[in-house]
């Protein structure tokens, strides 16, 4: 079965808020606590790739597989935002606008009883010294929903000198409206 929104959004929509029926809006993000960031491992934050690898591997499992949410907070810098955009119809869109802690509340919960696997298909990466912008297109499945989509995470990336960081992780999904260009898909 194939769905229409993106499986972060899906799984963050079931649990906060609707989108506004009317123009584009973004909802205020909660007021973040500033918590300290656990240490990273070095395979996870010395390159894209390995950073990449980690993003998806941290948040896929099967039902009941509790998810390493501090291995997910040591990808990102203090005060980064994950940001799903969509909407009821492609004239109807807005976004949410979450810290880390913020996802791990509405999402951990559902990943973990419906189970949720995402991959990387593909990825086109523009870097410039410190600061790199990743376009990752994603296949996910629900495992409970019997449910498989994709659409393309992209990501501000940045390098401290030491590692890299997510800045920011907004994403948006495939629907039959917007179809993912072949620009993004893997090459054949």
């Amino acid at each position: 079965m194939r769905l229409s929104l993106t499986p972060l959004l899906a799984l963050t929509l079931l649990s906060a808020p609707a989108f506004a029926q009317s123009a584009p809006h973004a909802e205020p993000p909660s007021n973040p606590v500033v918590t300290p960031i656990p240490p990273a491992k070095d395979a996870d934050t010395t390159t894209i790739d390995g950073l990449m690898a980690a993003l998806y591997d941290v948040i896929s499992g099967p039902p009941g597989q509790v998810r390493d949410w501090n291995r997910m907070r040591s990808l990102f810098v203090p005060g980064a935002r994950m940001m799903p955009v969509g909407g009821k119809s492609k004239d109807a869109v807005g976004i949410r606008l979450l810290t880390v802690n913020d996802y791990v509340a509405s999402s951990g919960p559902l990943l973990l009883e419906k189970g949720f696997h995402e991959r990387e298909l593909a990825r086109r990466t523009e870097q410039f010294g410190n600061i790199a912008h990743v376009f990752s297109t994603y296949e996910a499945k629900i495992e409970k929903d019997n449910v498989t989509l994709r659409g393309i995470n992209t990501l501000q990336l940045m390098n401290d000198g030491k590692r890299w960081w997510i800045v920011s992780l907004m994403w948006q999904a495939e629907t039959p409206d917007l179809p993912l260009p072949k620009a993004y898909l893997p090459a054949k």
